[in-house]
């Protein structure tokens, strides 16, 4: 191991965190000097991310990238311990990716672009923190790290939706979420303090992620304990992946929030709790995931439908494709639920997948509604022949969304339909059913906000300005490369998912 293999873990964290630190003392009404330090961070921040991926040797698996520090010894026995396995690694350059198109599209940020990145960075520290910890204190303090932000960034950046009678302000939005994930938060804190105390019980009380399932493989969590303590954090995890009936702070949170938040929120953020519910619930309590299985598959299944169903409903573009976000994460709870390898693999590639496309589709929405001042598709019509560039981005990421082959988002959806198939029929079947749906509502988005004759009032509409021509045709290059060649990323997912206890 060379010297930066021991620091890469901390670097991930740190390099975000210094920058927004470093954020603090800048000039507060300097737009675009603050913007183009913003750009240096995540393009390191994305460097890094690469560079992590692309060296972790899939041949060898397990965790890689090991660090240890001590915070708190004695009983407790707290340290900041990092690794990547084959789980996180694609997570972390997901987050990579979608932060520095985030920040990039950024520069219409003028309304205290200095205090919007200090806690843009804030968050994305905290999602590389919790894909990279490797103890459960530090988990959680990196969780609520990521999650905190966003009450600020939506209630101070944000925009209020107003559609005649019906109203939605920016400070309900970014309250509902607030109230909602730090909901989910306590059942996850409660269930960490449960498997200490337990791990107690049997011998030293540790948070290590690492000692809790050498405990839990010798059969130290009986299945009583497993099956009270696993719906802790199926539950608590799955606030923040949009589980139903817990999902309906996410809609709003996605409407109300600033287009760069918008696209981390949903192509990061919401696969922490995927995330959570894989690496916390499924590794260390495997007989209590065994057993509440054909819960979370039930769930996911109506969050797929009920999603699906919502979006064609809708009238904004960011409505539909915040509902549209709570069906594709039904696909990755359903992916993971089937505890089959070909599924949960499905379900983290379906997690990948959906993270580039939705960043893209609100990328979209909002350089069309910076144009526009609406995103309501009875008013767009005919944008194609205004904005060519940003409609085919547009429609690529709408194709991918309904599983087009030659797209990611056919082989994921085709992984977790496999595993579905093979453990729960009827709700595969289900499932299937979800995925036209998708295809109704996607096909009516693209034909009545893009087709059709244009509008006299559009006349006047510029297309993608070069920064957001450059970070979508970036976004739909990874949505093709995946689509043809998901290889270089199934390699290390496989690896990840093997060392699931009973997949």
């Amino acid at each position: 191991m060379n010297d930066f293999d021991q620091i890469a873990m901390l670097l991930l964290i740190i390099v975000p965190l210094a920058g927004s630190l470093a954020m603090m003392f800048m000039p507060g009404n300097e737009a675009k000097e603050t913007w183009y330090f913003a750009i240096f961070i995540s393009g390191l921040s994305l460097i890094l991310a690469l560079i992590v991926f692309a060296g972790y040797d899939y041949d060898q698996g397990g965790f890689q990238y090991l660090s240890s520090y001590e915070w708190l010894p004695g009983p407790l026995d707290i340290k900041l311990s990092l690794g990547i396995d084959g789980i996180s690694a694609p997570m972390v350059l997901l987050n990579g990716i979608v932060l520095f198109g985030g920040v990039l599209i950024s520069q219409t940020i003028t309304h205290r672009p200095r205090d919007f990145f200090v806690l843009l960075f804030a968050l994305a520290a905290g999602v590389n923190g919790v894909f990279v910890a490797r103890d459960l204190f530090f988990l959680f303090f990196f969780y609520e790290l990521a999650v905190l932000p966003m009450y600020l960034l939506i209630g101070v950046w944000g925009s209020s939706t107003d559609f005649g009678t019906f109203l939605r302000t920016k400070e309900y939005g970014a309250m509902k979420l607030l109230l909602f994930l730090v909901a989910g938060s306590i059942l996850v804190w409660i269930g960490i303090l449960a498997l200490y105390v337990e791990s107690s019980n049997i011998g030293s009380g540790t948070y290590s992620l690492e000692g809790l399932a050498r405990l839990s493989e010798t059969g130290a969590f009986d299945s009583e304990f497993q099956t009270w303590v696993f719906p802790l954090f199926m539950l608590g995890f799955g606030v923040l992946a949009g589980l139903w009936p817990f999902h309906t702070w996410s809609p709003d949170g996605h409407v109300a929030a600033p287009t760069a938040v918008s696209m981390l929120h949903a192509g990061v953020l919401m696969k922490l709790g995927a995330y959570g519910i894989i690496r916390v619930g499924m590794v260390l309590l495997p007989e209590g995931a065994d057993n509440w299985m054909p819960v979370l598959i039930t769930l996911g299944t109506i969050n797929v439908l009920y999603g699906a169903v919502s979006a064609m409903s809708q009238n904004d573009l960011k409505y539909i494709i915040g509902y549209s976000s709570v069906s594709h994460m039904g696909y990755v709870l359903m992916g993971i639920a089937t505890l089959d390898n070909i599924g949960v693999g499905g379900a983290v590639l379906q997690m990948f997948s959906h993270g580039i496309m939705t960043a893209l589709m609100f990328l979209l929405v909002g350089a069309i509604y910076e144009r526009t001042h609406t995103r309501d598709i009875s008013v767009l019509n005919g944008l194609a022949s205004r904005m060519g560039v940003n409609s085919f981005f547009f429609a690529i990421a709408g194709l991918a969304s309904l599983g087009l082959p030659g797209l990611s988002g056919f082989i994921a959806e085709f992984m977790v339909f496999t595993g579905a198939f093979r453990t729960y029929l009827p709700l595969a079947i289900l499932a299937v059913i979800g995925a036209a749906l998708t295809a109704i509502y996607i096909l009516r988005l693209l034909a009545r906000t893009f087709m059709g004759e244009p509008d006299e009032q559009w006349a006047g509409l510029t297309d993608a300005s070069p920064v957001e021509m450059s970070v979508g045709a970036a976004f739909v290059g990874i949505l093709i490369f995946v689509g043809v060649w998901p290889d270089p990323l199934l390699r290390v997912i496989n690896v990840g998912v093997s060392t699931i206890p009973g997949v």
